[in-house]
């Protein structure tokens, strides 16, 4: 897939539709940050939202058990979503695959061609620099050119 290109609507509805569990890699406890408002507004809408972060001592962002990398979570995971640097991006594609996720979804920013190569060539889809949040509800941002300003 070339990821410079515009992904297709039908391609980001499908893995928003397929996907239940998210594992959120950089997910913060610290509600100023974008990927807590990315966790909460994805838990609120129905995901079961996993959040991996190896801060000590962190247990629970939100409520939802903190795990410190994506070997130790207990449970099937759909997606990998990452809010990381970029070059973090190729390891975490390297254990995404290893625990059987079928998606890596590199948030806005982290974009990283050789992850996105060996993700593809072990049967994940990827989607790199963009947001599940907005993307869900991408669809009712319809212009109405024919209201009066």
């Amino acid at each position: 897939m070339d990821h410079d290109q515009p992904y297709s609507n039908e391609y980001l509805q499908e893995i928003l539709k397929s996907t239940k569990t998210i594992a959120m890699v950089g997910a913060s406890p610290d509600k100023t940050k974008f990927s807590y408002g990315v966790l909460r507004v994805l838990h609120e809408t129905g995901y079961d939202m996993i959040p991996v972060n190896p801060k000590p001592g962190l247990k629970e962002i939100r409520g939802i058990p903190v795990f410190p990398n994506l070997e130790s979570i207990d449970r099937k995971v759909d997606m990998v979503e990452v809010f990381r640097r970029p070059e973090d991006l190729l390891d975490i594609a390297k254990q995404a695959i290893d625990i059987g996720a079928k998606v890596l979804w590199g948030q806005i920013g982290v974009i990283n061609y050789e992850a996105a190569k060996i993700a593809e060539e072990s049967g994940l889809k990827v989607v790199m620099n963009r947001c599940p949040k907005i993307e869900l509800f991408r669809p009712f941002w319809k212009p109405k050119l024919h209201l009066k300003i």
